[in-house]
């Protein structure tokens, strides 16, 4: 095996044999064990959420296909309407095209070939982070099956009438001209604008302090033009008397009711508010409680209309109602429009004041423009028939949160749920399955040939709707319709409901919620019955990566690594404000100076499982990928080793007589112990303890300890032939054993060594993924020999501290001296003088007795037992001490030096918080250094 472990010249090479192989199909025995992974946007390039994401189920899936279980991790990817769109959008605009010059079906094609051609990066980069799903499964859900189930469950669900059409509130993006859902709305903090407006009271009333005009708060003031009411709390003293008389509508001219309603702060503001329920969604609720008329005033480009358009409540048209609105308005845009009113209110005498007010400006995450809540005809599932079910499978257990306070979200959302919006203008997607005939009413059905069928229209002229579904309608459907679903396929009879859903918690509701609910209804099972929610992964810092904070990490760049120009280049691409792309370049270089080293995708995938503590966001720290690049090439080191002294030799494959020592007992035993933490960690979804405690056995004890105890019975030409035989296979068969259990965390250096050192431990078979897992043996777990060896190391690590304290050369021979031996000691010390005499280069170990004085020594316990080293002849005292008075003198002055800024009340009130942390950090540190130099001075001295 080579010397120097190199990732990338294994890691390709192992994951195109295994997909090649099929290694990734179900092919266990035993119970089925399903994943479906949860599809990343066709459009999407790998983020450091996947890659934890995909970590964590590759870990469990890996796990339970060595566990024998029948395996299926089902992968396939989202359509993304909106993003796909515009990105085929933007090339026609580089060509001076729309979509609307090609038409529908034109456009359509168009979108197929970019998919073709460049909708598999994201494919192509999970195969990067060694993730064993079954690729001969793939999904798309455009493709022929899913839209077919796609289909079949909007019929389905219309038919049982949970689907109906209505006009209500949505998200406007008044750019791609579509609805869109809460989580493609990002809330921007902006500085604006409170504009205090009067609105006349009507005849002739006033107000208790004699006003004859209420003041109404906006932030929005064009949207004044649609205002349907004035409200007041209705235990609000100051306009109780007001309640069911009118105000008149500036610019407009029309009376609006003055109402009462809960909704209202008295404490905020003059304690009135505008009602405009065709523009908040707010407002929209008190609306419906007060049967106020919606007004619309808005177009879908956001524009003012010439005449409003006026509902009812159940979307008819309210025709009676006067929609005039000022002409000089009509057609601006809502901002232009803003500017005009308020300088109309100004001319008018009815501007109160203008404040300065923070807010939060809604806006689309893919067109940046500001959304606007908008009245229009939408598609929607009335969701709380299908809520009460969803509720019920989690309160009963059927579906367990881990951890389980997540409940409490999802139960929180679902009983005050409200209608689902999935109608999408767009043209890529799934095209909604309706048709109108020239009277406008509305026919669903699977296709144009059975709505007519169905209700007997002959040949009538059918228009099928434009709209498309939202892809959350889809998606919510992906565990069953991936298996094969309308159809009762082997498949989904086998691997549905599925295990464990691993997800983050912003999507338990757009996502999670809505699978239970479709699920539940269409198909009568949970969709899986574990939901792992983990956190977001952020800087190491704790703030959320984004681009516009120039702290995004890119997995694949820490896996193969990135030079520094090019790290900054990529951070800085696109950036319209060249004063933020200096700050990130400036921020890139301070951080990464020397670029992105490669680690590899092994201990990238360690450090997202050790992070990975239950619903905990993630601080991603480059240190800990470094730390398990170091853990890797301990393991590639250690089985250097191993094959250094068991290749060709005799490791007793054929079960020939052997001798076990104690440190062979004791590996043995410890790793028992290790067996069952990973298990029992892993079945509880504690990755990050699984992590730890497969790392601390390998380090602390196999590579630490065991290879270094070993070396005198392999290198002792005396050693009885059973006695070397049994180290041999001892190392070699714990060496395989640790290969089991780190795989999951570790795919490719694990089978990389352990196809090295399979014939040698006696095992078979072409793929370690393919080994049963390790399950620990009650009877090989000896108490006895690790208390041996927990004494055998305190006793080495005694004599270790006291040759660093003191300085004394690891090439130089002492003598030691024990005092306070107990009997056991003395065994102990019986059995284990030779190894420790070896291993410790100690010149001579004897007891001291009753009668004898204690030598001038350093010392060192071992429980109640000392370990003494006399110091005669080792060191030369005086240099010594002259040696730390300087180091103790150097370290008073930087106490002295911190300190003193930290003491300068005008520097802590002037510097940063995290300057602050740094410098109380340096202190902190400086006075534990003096004090444990102090303490060593004294001990020299007292010599």
């Amino acid at each position: 095996m080579d010397k120097t472990y190199q990732p990338h010249e294994i890691e390709s090479r192992w994951y195109a044999e295994w997909e090649a192989k099929n290694y990734f199909a179900p092919q266990g025995s035993g119970e089925s064990y399903t994943i479906a992974l949860p599809p990343p946007n066709v459009t999407g390039s790998l983020h450091m959420g996947h890659g934890f994401n995909n970590a964590i189920m590759d870990a469990l899936i890996r796990f339970r296909r060595m566990q024998g279980r029948n395996t299926l991790w089902q992968p396939g990817t989202d359509h993304a309407g909106i993003a796909t769109q515009m990105v085929v959008e933007r090339q026609l605009a580089a060509q001076n095209l729309s979509r609307h010059d090609l038409g529908r079906d034109k456009f359509l094609e168009k979108v197929w070939e970019w998919k073709e051609e460049s909708g598999g990066t994201i494919t192509r980069q999970i195969r990067r982070l060694g993730s064993s799903v079954d690729w001969s499964r793939e999904r798309f859900t455009m493709d022929e099956g899913l839209s077919e189930a796609v289909k079949e469950a909007f019929v389905r669900l219309h038919e049982d009438g949970l689907i109906y059409r209505g006009k209500r509130l949505v998200n406007w993006d008044t750019k791609l001209h579509t609805a869109i859902s809460d989580l493609e709305v990002e809330n921007h903090d902006e500085k604006g604008s409170l504009w205090n407006l009067r609105y006349p009271l009507a005849d002739g009333e006033k107000t208790a302090e004699g006003l004859d005009y209420l003041i109404v708060a906006t932030t929005r003031p064009e949207t004044m033009l649609g205002d349907s009411a004035v409200a007041v709390n209705p235990n609000d003293e100051r306009y109780q008397a007001l309640i069911g008389k009118f105000v008149e509508l500036p610019l407009v001219g029309r009376r609006i009711p003055i109402i009462g309603d809960d909704y209202c702060d008295p404490e905020f503001g003059t304690g009135c508010v505008k009602i405009t329920p065709a523009h908040d969604f707010n407002d929209y609720e008190v609306g419906k409680r007060h049967h106020l008329p919606l007004i619309n005033i808005l177009d879908k480009d956001a524009a003012i209309l010439a005449k409003a358009q006026v509902f009812n409540l159940d979307g008819s048209v309210n025709s009676d109602f006067d929609a005039s609105l000022p002409a000089q308005f009509a057609g601006l845009d809502r901002f232009e429009a803003r500017k005009q009113i308020v300088a109309a209110f100004d001319a008018l005498g009815l501007l109160e004041k203008i404040d300065d007010h923070a807010l939060k400006v809604p806006k689309g995450d893919r067109s940046g423009t500001v959304i606007e809540p908008w009245l229009t005809d939408q598609w929607y599932v009335s969701t709380k028939p299908l809520a009460e079910k969803a509720i019920a499978a989690v309160e009963d257990g059927s579906i367990q949160f881990v951890p389980k306070q997540y409940e409490n979200m999802y139960f929180s959302w679902m009983r005050d749920i409200q209608d689902w919006c999935i109608s999408r203008q767009l043209w890529w997607g799934h095209r909604i399955p309706a048709w109108y005939d020239e009277a406008g009413n509305v026919y669903v059905g699977r296709d144009e040939a059975e709505v007519r069928a169905r209700h007997n229209l002959g040949d009538i002229a059918l228009r099928q709707d434009d709209d498309v579904l939202d892809t959350w309608f889809s998606s919510g459907l992906w565990t069953f319709s991936t298996l094969g679903w309308p159809e009762q396929t082997d498949f989904l009879k086998t691997f549905h409901p599925t295990d464990v859903l691993v997800t983050g918690f912003d999507i338990i509701f757009f996502w999670v919620a809505r699978m239970i609910m479709m699920s539940l209804h269409l198909t009568g099972q949970i969709p899986f019955k574990t939901v792992y929610v983990h956190g977001l992964v952020r800087d190491s810092q704790g703030h959320k990566m984004s681009k516009s904070k120039g702290n995004v990490l890119d997995p694949l760049d820490i896996v193969d690594g990135i030079d520094l120009e090019t790290l900054v280049a990529k951070r800085t691409s696109g950036m319209m404000q060249p004063k933020l792309a200096e700050k990130i370049a400036k921020q890139t270089r301070a951080e990464f100076p020397e670029g992105i080293a490669s680690y590899g995708t092994d201990a990238l995938r360690f450090t997202f499982c050790s992070l990975a503590s239950t619903g905990r966001d993630i601080k991603f720290d480059m240190g800990r990928v470094e730390g398990y690049r170091n853990f890797c090439n301990k393991l590639w080191n250690a089985t250097n080793f191993v094959l250094e002294n068991t290749d060709g030799k005799d490791c007793g494959a054929n079960d020939e007589p052997v001798e076990l020592s104690p440190v062979d007992r004791w590996i043995i035993s410890a790793l028992q112990r290790c067996e069952q933490d990973v298990t029992r960690h892993l079945d509880q979804f504690r990755f990050d303890l699984a992590a730890q405690s497969l790392y601390e056995f390998v380090w602390d004890e196999y590579c630490a300890w065991y290879l270094e105890l070993v070396k005198p019975v392999l290198w002792d030409e005396t050693a009885s032939v059973e006695r070397q035989r049994g180290t041999r296979r001892t190392l070699v068969r714990v060496l395989e054993v640790i290969l089991r259990l780190a795989h999951p965390f570790m795919p490719f250096i694990t089978e990389e060594i352990w196809q090295r050192i399979k014939a040698l431990a006696g095992k078979e078979g072409p793929t370690l993924m393919l080994q049963p897992w390790p399950v620990a043996a009650e009877e090989r777990i000896d108490a006895a020999a690790e208390a041996d060896i927990a004494w055998v190391k305190d006793f080495m690590l005694g004599v270790r501290q006291i040759r660093g304290e003191m300085k004394i050369s690891m090439a130089k021979r002492i003598d030691v001296v024990l005092a306070n031996a107990s009997d056991e000691d003395q065994r102990r010390l019986a059995a284990f003088e030779p190894l420790i005499a070896k291993l410790a280069k100690l010149e001579s170990v004897r007891v001291l007795q009753a009668s004898e004085e204690a030598p001038l020594a350093a010392t060192a316990l071992v429980g109640d037992m000392q370990v003494l080293v006399p110091m005669a002849g080792l060191i030369d005292k005086d240099a010594e001490l002259a040696r730390l008075d300087k180091e103790l003198a150097r370290l008073e002055g930087e106490v002295k030096r911190v300190g003193g800024k930290l003491a300068n009340e005008g520097f802590v009130a002037k510097a940063p918080a995290e300057v602050l942390d740094k410098e109380r950090a340096k202190l902190a540190e400086a006075e534990q250094a003096l004090a444990k130099l102090a303490e060593q001075r004294a001990r020299i001295a007292a010599l």
